[in-house]
């Protein structure tokens, strides 16, 4: 997979009193940019992307966790995949219902959203998970000057279920995201993910804004509503299957 390349690295303190790197400047645009600004580069530009996941995705490792942790040998807490997301939706769910009354209305009902297609989801045969990028939008892929997609911002590699990165795939590429869906996802787990998912873009949003000093307020509150809207929706569609 193509990303910006390592030119130089100086970890020594040879030539600047801190660690040091040159990197590849790829000046882009990004793929987001592409997608917005010209629709007949779409479909190339995300048969592209489609391969670029393929490949990602190809990459499995041993145990769940960021990439540079567990291939140094280090091991996670968590027992699995979907107890880490439940977990985390459940402190976010905890948090929201003494802030947002929206949320408190149907705090049972989001509990057991949560609970219900996490106690559906069945082990995998395959211990094995899947290497994902974990916050991949369109823009985080550059487009390099031959046409290449680059991935940017990987920091948070991850070893974890692919259902995590596919649903924010969803949410991140709206409309275009038809043509990067992959055969064979759990539908229990893209259940809870994607719930989890929305409530951590309204915890989230909002416990910055408590810290006071975002440069742009306003975009973090426009992020928490929409997704609180997505979680409504979700929560209704829960009460009228069950």
């Amino acid at each position: 997979m193509r990303t910006p390349r390592l030119l130089h690295a100086d970890p020594t303190h040879t030539h600047l009193p801190a660690d040091a790197a040159v990197v590849e400047d790829l000046p882009g645009p990004t793929l987001e940019d592409l997608l917005a600004r010209d629709p007949h580069a779409a479909p190339e530009a995300l048969a592209r992307m489609r391969d670029l996941l393929d490949r990602l995705h190809a990459c499995t490792g041993p145990r769940l966790g960021k990439v540079a942790h567990v291939d140094n040998g280090g091991t996670s807490y968590d027992s699995s995949c979907e107890r880490r997301v439940l977990d985390g939706a459940l402190r976010d769910l905890g948090q929201l219902v003494d802030r947002e009354p929206r949320v408190a209305a149907v705090h049972t009902q989001l509990d057991e959203s949560l609970r219900k297609p996490a106690a559906e989801v069945r082990p995998r045969t395959n211990r094995r998970l899947t290497l994902i990028h974990g916050e991949l939008g369109g823009d985080h892929v550059l487009l390099t000057a031959d046409g290449d997609l680059a991935l940017i911002d990987i920091e948070g590699l991850l070893y974890f279920d692919v259902e995590w990165e596919h649903v924010l795939l969803r949410q991140r590429f709206g409309p275009h995201y038809d043509a990067l869906r992959a055969p064979g996802l759990d539908e229990h787990r893209l259940r809870l993910y994607r719930l989890a998912m929305h409530l951590s873009l309204v915890a989230g949003p909002l416990r910055l804004l408590d810290v006071g000093d975002f440069h742009d307020p306003a975009f973090l509150r426009a992020i928490a509503e929409d997704s609180l809207d997505q979680i409504l929706t979700l929560t209704r569609t829960f009460v009228e299957r069950a």
